[in-house]
Order: C-alpha cells, then structure tokens, then sequence
C-alpha cells in the first residue's frame, strides 16, 4: 500500500492536487463575502473538485482507459468522501478544536486548510483504483 505513494504518479498528483487545493481555499475566501463559513467551504470544496479532476484527467492518471462520464461520476463519488472528511475536520477545528487551544486569529483560514489536506491520500487511491483506472 505504502509504495502507491513513493511513486511519479503520486507526486504529479500531489503538484496538481496542491493547485487544485489552492484554487479551493482562496475561492473559500472570495465566496465568504456573500455566504457563511460552512457553505463557502463546500462551495469551494467544489471550485477545486472541478480544476482537479481536469489536472487529474490531463497529467496524473493518462493511461486510463475509461470513458470521460464514468471517471467523472467515479471522481464525484470519491470526492463526495473527501468533501466530507474535508468539512467534518474544518468544522471541528473551526468551532472547537482551535478555539480550545487558544488561537483567537486565522481560526477559519487554519481549519479549512488542514480540512483541504487531510483527504489527499484517501483521494488518490480512489482516483487510483476508480476514477481513472
């Protein structure tokens, strides 16, 4: 398991999945003007879903021999997982964790960051095996 993430593959996935992870926090920022915390985090989770399955498609997983429809539904799916993972964790930090342990500044910005982080390695498996295999 552990050699699916010392590879190429991998690290041209993390590059474009740190792209991605970048257009979803600073999209967070633009879309907290006009809703609250809670949904502009989802609403980003999205702006970067789309710009990774495209980097995904075009410069990690080129062998893939699946049609367009189907690597799109299986990407929706595993980040369906992920955009969970990826609201729980900023939740819990946002509200309690953080503020818990004394950080009064940024709470928002350090919470939705670490919530973007957390679901790469489960996201690159089930690109890996189901998105584009």
């Amino acid at each position: 398991m552990i050699s699916h993430f010392m590879s190429r593959q991998f690290v041209i996935f993390l590059v474009t999945g740190g792209l991605a992870a970048a257009v979803n926090f600073g999209s967070r920022i633009v879309y907290n003007q006009w809703v609250n915390f809670s949904i502009a985090v989802v609403l980003a989770y999205l702006t970067g879903m789309m710009t990774a399955f495209a980097l995904a498609r075009y410069f990690v997983f080129t062998e893939s021999n699946q049609s367009m429809q189907r690597s799109a539904l299986w990407f929706v799916v595993v980040n369906i997982v992920a955009v969970i993972q990826t609201w729980v964790i900023s939740m819990l930090l946002a509200y309690y964790l953080l503020p818990r342990m004394g950080f009064t500044q940024f709470i928002s910005e350090i919470a939705h960051a670490v919530g973007v982080v957390v679901p790469v390695f489960t996201s690159y498996l089930g690109h890996k095996r189901f998105s584009f295999k």
